[in-house]
């Protein structure tokens, strides 16, 4: 039996969900851990997690355990990532554990990326409200079964 072309996407967008999840394990946050690939033509072009800057000692929370000013977040990681390489983020698909914050959907939307993939609802979805608004696609998938 045949997989319709909205059943293949779906079972390849819960594969790289399950990937970004993974990928958030690297993460040193306490807190959160959250993680991200961007996909282009069926490649793995990007990934990131959250953390601190490139440098920095890899402690993202303060003595009261709230997280620090300067921890990038795992969209921003990964488009930055991008940004470094000969790749383009035009078009691509972002897998994130998380759904984006506000400062992240403003990237997403300035790198090119037409859709957003999540797997958590994060409290504030203003983020998401931005991304819509922008004409990027957004799906939540809960079950990563």
């Amino acid at each position: 039996m045949e997989h319709s072309s909205d059943q293949k996407q779906l079972t390849l967008d819960k594969r790289y969900l399950r990937m970004a999840r993974i990928w958030a394990e690297n993460s040193y946050c306490t807190r959160r851990k959250v993680g991200a690939i961007i996909v282009r033509d069926s490649m793995i072009i990007s990934d990131g997690f959250n953390g601190t800057p490139s440098g920095f000692e890899n402690i993202c929370e303060d003595e009261t355990g709230n997280t620090k000013t300067y921890v990038l977040h795992a969209e921003a990681n990964a488009i930055t990532k991008v940004a470094r390489s000969n790749n383009s983020s035009q078009g691509s698909t972002l897998y994130v554990t998380a759904s984006p914050c506000m400062e992240c959907a403003k990237l997403i939307i300035q790198s090119g990326i037409r859709r957003v993939v999540y797997n958590e609802v994060y409290r504030l979805t203003d983020g998401i409200d931005l991304l819509q608004r922008a004409g990027v696609e957004v799906t939540l998938i809960e079950n990563l079964k």
